[in-house]
């Protein structure tokens, strides 16, 4: 480790999670300016009142302050904002369906039959998004060709009367004008596909297989050379699908040489979404570099000029329009069902692949292995792929229903193909089932608060509660309420998806009973189809205002950019029709402004990451150590708080964030990785100890060492601010303890918000920072200090045994036994050998008892080593 010098200062530089941030907000200040960035990419630092960047306050490590300068990258443009982010939840489906791609478990690299499933799934995978495409566009085509042009716009139907029977009689002008939007969505779907963010620093990450797992968290997060031609096959398996449905469905017999067309066109993506694995240059001969040459730029080019004239020559040259087309129910059929099949194929081969990667996890504890056994990819992918088809079904019944003006005998309304029965069908089944698990388990979970409330007591007070609000009894029933809702939602979030999941398998299996087989009249699903158009028209309806609402209310903005902040991480894989990836821009231009601070040797810079930027924080610093010499990695550190990185992302992505990777950046950065967590927060959690209890008064635990393993820990040592420091967690007291004067203090529970509120804050960066260790942190008595009735001078007298003090070399191991800590409250303060208490006037019998002041309690290391703002309190008492 590198001695500070005189000279030695530190940037901070800060990440924000979900729902952004301001520049504002995230440095802590009432003005803040843009120092570098694009605009996009913002970097910022506070402000005075001209406007003028200015460092953050000093740094405080105990016997000195260090200048520090404070720097925040605010990401949340890239997510949410206008019209056209917001439209972007519309495609939430697709991103979805990419994401599941990044939850398959890592490869097992000396098993072949590890890596034939891995190369199987993700095969699947990307064709199950492929047909999410096609399904979505063939649902638009019903709505535009067959709803409205074929049906609602032929000569003498009772719809849209106000269109004029010229216009009608033209079958030219008519699908003309009803594929004019579908080709226009399919260009904007292609647009889409291309955009990227501009990255304004140096190109450094290395090409990696997305399925195998790195070495250090997220180094496979890297864009994939192939997405320019799976783009490619998705735009002209839209063009041909749209063309296959006008020309009379995949089951028609015919000679027409477009339908021919069509139908190689379709075949040639299928089999080129299947055969273009995920290579990342590493594997550039042999079959990969065969479908390069034949997906080159010149090839791609070519594929989609001839699906666009195909479907050219389709809108100049239509069949017949006098009423539903035929094509429509037999395409939306075969696409939904190859598209349940596969959804299936993958739940089952999964579960072989998950066993054969087990080995990467059975060494760690079960709450730290991968949820359903690194299953989840299946639940995810089925739930995108049924949300899609809801939402073109929701879509198709609105729009009727916004059609139909009066069914007149002899004259009905526009009709929907048969295949949108079987959605309402499904929905319905999901909708009563869904009703029925809120029916059961809301009453179940408000028995069980009501019931927790009743025993809400100091016995039920756990003991690591007990120990860090000790001598504090209303804080301790405070935080132990939100203790256990917190532990409830890390915990069982998961099992939620997986209940959805187990819903939309029995919904799938009810669909394909009513539709295989005739049921008696006494089992009438009339019912459920009309639960399932309501549902649908709900779910089309609620999203399509909640995108306009969006557009305009920068409230709705930021909790609809939630959704694009979770699943737009994730560079485009499976699915390339999804918004730009930010990562791909905010990690490299991270480590890029650190190398610039690192740049001047006295300077030492510390990543700093809240609840998702914790992620993205620490995927910067481990491509920043990648890249630096040993030299400089000394002067790197990280600083997590309210983070997933232990119990969600490893958990849910053991192929991109495993629990191996985790240790080895914890051992690369020695000791410079804090993570601030609070028991009461729902969002994050502890990351790096587990299996933590409370032995003889002392929280020990499990968890990273700085020599890059894992094991038992020294026990906790208790901070100036009240916080205990169990490797390289530190568990913030919430409610905090305070107010004190000079220091920070927030009231209330504050769960996963205003972490940089908590003194120990500053604390957690000088030790990242390698200004401080845990060890000189000073160990607070469990009790405050309270003012006591005039008395005495006491004698002086020996320290009671069961007093606290340090033991080892823990820094402020506690001695006391829970029981004991938690009634030390109503113990009296004994005096001090070198004090003597202060006389005052009795206080009247009659009085009224008062409460108890909360000051700062006594401070136990020599003053000698701490800084003046930690013992102000405690020097004005005592010279009173």
């Amino acid at each position: 480790m590198q001695i500070p010098g005189p000279d030695t200062r530190v940037v901070e530089l800060r990440v924000h999670g979900i729902l952004g941030a301001t520049g504002d907000e995230l440095t802590d200040s009432v003005a803040s300016v843009d120092v570098a960035g694009d605009g996009v990419g913002r970097i910022m630092r506070p402000a005075d009142r001209l406007r003028r960047p200015v460092p953050g306050p000093v740094l405080s490590t105990g016997d000195r302050s260090v200048p520090r300068i404070v720097e925040g990258y605010v990401w949340g443009g890239m997510t949410s904002g206008g019209l056209a982010k917001a439209t972007w939840a519309l495609l939430f489906p697709f991103a979805l369906a990419n994401m599941a791609h990044w939850m398959l478990p890592p490869v097992r690299s000396g098993n072949p039959i590890s890596r034939a499933l891995a190369t199987t799934l993700r095969a699947l995978l990307r064709l199950s998004a492929l047909l999410l495409t096609m399904l979505f566009v063939a649902q638009l085509t019903v709505v535009s060709l067959d709803l409205v042009a074929a049906q609602c716009l032929s000569p003498g139907a009772p719809c849209l009367e106000f269109v004029p029977e010229a216009v009608r009689s033209i079958d030219v002008l008519r699908s003309s004008v009803a594929l004019l939007p579908i080709a226009l969505v399919i260009l904007l779907m292609h647009r889409l596909s291309t955009v990227s963010w501009q990255v304004s620093a140096p190109k450094t990450d290395k090409p990696q297989h997305s399925a195998r797992a790195p070495m250090l968290p997220g180094a496979n997060v890297v864009s994939d050379p192939d997405t320019p031609a799976l783009r490619a096959l998705h735009v002209i398996a839209a063009l041909s699908t749209v063309a296959m449905l006008a020309l009379g469905g995949p089951f028609l017999t015919t000679a027409d040489p477009r339908w021919i067309l069509a139908a190689a066109l379709i075949g040639i993506c299928l089999i080129g979404t299947i055969a273009l694995d995920d290579p990342a240059r590493m594997y550039p001969d042999g079959k990969e570099k065969v479908l390069r040459t034949l997906f080159s730029r010149t090839s791609r080019r070519t594929l989609i000029t001839t699906a666009a004239l195909l479907l050219g020559s389709v809108a100049l040259l239509p069949g017949p329009l006098a009423g539903p087309l035929p094509g429509s129910g037999p395409t939306i059929d075969a696409i939904t069902s190859v598209m349940v099949i596969t959804c299936v194929a993958v739940a089952v081969l999964l579960t072989p692949a998950t066993l054969l990667a087990r080995h990467t996890w059975k060494t760690c504890p079960p709450p730290l292995r991968p949820w359903a056994g690194g299953w989840m990819s299946a639940p995810v992918l089925m739930f995108a792929c049924m949300l899609g088809a809801g939402f073109g079904a929701g879509l198709a019944f609105t729009v009727r229903q916004t059609l139909v003006v009066d069914d007149a005998p002899g004259a009905p309304g526009p009709t929907l193909p048969e295949a949108f029965n079987d959605v309402t069908v499904f929905w319905g089944a999901t909708a009563v089932l869904l009703a029925l698990a809120a029916v059961i388990g809301i009453p179940l979970l408000l028995l069980k608060r009501w019931r927790t409330a009743r025993t809400d007591d100091d016995s039920s007070i756990p003991d690591e509660i007990a120990l860090l609000h000790a001598g504090r009894p209303e804080d301790q029933r405070a935080a132990a309420n939100a203790w256990k809702w917190a532990a409830l939602q890390r915990r069982y979030s998961h099992v939620a998806l997986l209940v959805i999941a187990g819903v939309l398998a029995i919904s799938t299996a009810v669909t394909v009973i009513v539709r295989t087989i005739d049921l008696p009249p006494l089992m009438d699903t009339g019912w459920l189809v009309a639960i399932g158009v309501a549902s649908l028209a709900a779910l089309a309806v609620g999203l399509l205002r909640m995108v306009f609402r969006a557009a305009g209310k920068q409230d709705t903005a930021r909790y609809l950019g939630v959704l694009c902040d979770l699943v737009l991480f994730w560079p485009r894989e499976a699915h390339p029709v999804v918004p730009p990836c930010y990562a791909l821009k905010v990690i490299p231009e991270l480590a890029d402004r650190a190398t610039e601070h690192l740049a001047d040797p006295n300077t030492r810079v510390v990543l700093v990451g809240h609840s998702q930027g914790s992620l993205l924080a620490a995927v910067a610093a481990a491509r920043l150590l990648d890249s630096l010499p040993e030299a400089d990695r000394e002067r790197v550190g990280l600083v997590t708080a309210g983070s997933q990185l232990q119990w969600a992302y490893p958990r849910a992505f053991p192929g991109v964030v495993p629990h191996t990777s985790l240790r080895d950046l914890a051992g690369t950065l020695g000791g410079r990785w804090r993570s601030l967590c609070r028991g009461t927060d729902p969002l994050g959690g502890a990351v790096t100890t587990w299996n933590r209890q409370v032995y003889d008064g002392m929280l020990i635990g499990v968890g990273f060492r700085a020599d890059g393993t894992e094991g038992p820990l020294p026990a906790a040592t208790r901070g100036p601010t009240g916080a205990l420091v169990l490797g390289g967690d530190h568990w913030l007291p919430d409610p905090q303890r305070g107010p004190f004067a000079c220091r920070r203090w927030v009231p209330g529970v504050l769960g996963h918000s205003d972490y940089p509120g908590d003194p120990e804050w500053d604390r957690a960066v000088a030790m990242a920072a390698g200004l401080e260790t845990p060890v000189r942190g000073a160990t607070l008595p469990l009790r405050p200090q309270t003012p006591t009735p005039a008395q005495a001078p006491a004698v002086p007298s020996a320290p009671k045994t069961s007093q606290l003090t340090a033991q080892g070399g823990d820094g402020g191991s506690l001695t006391d036994s829970v029981e004991e800590l938690t009634h030390a409250a109503d113990e009296p303060e004994p005096v001090q050998d070198d004090e003597v208490a202060p006389e005052t006037a009795p206080e009247p019998k009659d009085a009224k008892v008062r409460p108890k002041p909360s000051v700062l309690p006594e401070i136990t290391e020599p003053r000698g080593r701490s800084a003046p703002w930690e013992r102000a309190m405690a020097l004005g008492t005592g010279e009173r």
